[in-house]
């Protein structure tokens, strides 16, 4: 999941209470499929950092509510608002999610891109600008050994979704 720190940082994620925030505001039909149809409670999340001059994932967190409907998208006042949304046609989802641990060594797009495992990561490919996108199991492992940390979540099960 990619979020600009100036919005909503991981450290901000840490921050709430329980570590744990809805990832609202997705204005993509493809990532929202994946928030309505495929993410699924205790799936993994790497944590990125974008907009920033050295992008990078900084930081483990865990999905702990699966895909409901994106309040943000009904509120007028939310910078999220979309008027096509209704209670009976929601349009955007959300799922919440829960920090974890912070990578010792944050990964740039440089030391991701350096490494052969992650050549096919959806993050490196040119104009991909999802702010939600699957990541492989064995990709979900090289990040991890690379950042520095087991894996939190034991999350290297076929059935388990990373993000």
């Amino acid at each position: 999941m990619k979020s600009e720190p100036t919005c909503f940082s991981f450290d901000d994620l840490g921050g709430c209470p329980d570590g744990i925030e809805h990832w609202d505001g997705v204005r993509n039909f493809q990532a929202r499929n994946l928030l309505r149809d495929e993410i699924r409670v205790g799936d993994g999340v790497l944590f990125y950092h974008s907009n920033v001059r050295e992008p990078a994932i900084v930081g483990v967190a865990r999905v702990v509510r699966q895909g409901y409907p994106d309040h943000t998208a009904l509120d007028p006042r939310s910078d999220h608002f979309d008027p096509r949304a209704s209670d009976d046609n929601p349009i955007w989802y959300m799922v919440d999610v829960q920090y974890v641990l912070p990578l010792p060594h944050p990964l740039t797009r440089e030391e991701l891109r350096a490494h052969p495992l992650l050549a096919g990561m959806g993050v490196l490919k040119r104009g991909n600008r999802l702010s939600v996108q699957p990541v492989s199991t064995q990709e979900w492992r090289t990040v991890l050994d690379l950042g520095g940390v087991k894996d939190p979540l034991n999350a290297r099960t076929a059935d388990t979704t990373l993000i």
